[in-house]
């Protein structure tokens, strides 16, 4: 496991930006695929997007393709969630999550052992 800690959330109105960031501990970060889940009230928590490793591949969830856009910076251990164009509906906590090594089945949660404490997204009409 690998400890995460995001940064990145707040307030902003219906057509606007947030960058989310999440720092991991350990020398061995560019092994893991990184993930980004949000969860709204009384909602479960949902995949939005992945940036695998091996593979070097990202997905984001049909919900916010087009608008988010996922990346990491290997040297820096840091994977980003830039969003763009921003909907009351993505108002959430959003969550960073890790996994060590390649999985097909990122979307997931059950498939990282890793998770950060949160960031909360609120998008206001």
């Amino acid at each position: 496991q690998v400890q995460l800690v995001e940064s990145g959330g707040g307030l902003v109105q219906a057509g606007g930006s947030l960058r989310l960031s999440c720092t991991a501990s350990g020398r061995t970060f560019s092994s893991y695929t990184m993930a980004w889940f949000r969860q709204a009230p009384g909602k479960e928590r949902e995949f939005a997007a992945a940036a695998l490793t091996y593979t070097r591949m990202s997905y984001v969830a049909d919900s916010v393709k087009g608008r988010f856009t996922i990346s990491r910076d290997n040297a820096k251990n840091t994977v980003y969630l830039q969003m763009n164009t921003l909907k009351p509906e993505d108002t959430a906590v959003y969550y960073c999550a890790a996994r060590r090594g390649y999985s097909a089945n990122y979307r997931y949660t059950t498939d990282y052992d890793s998770w950060g404490q949160g960031t909360q997204v609120t998008v206001s009409s």
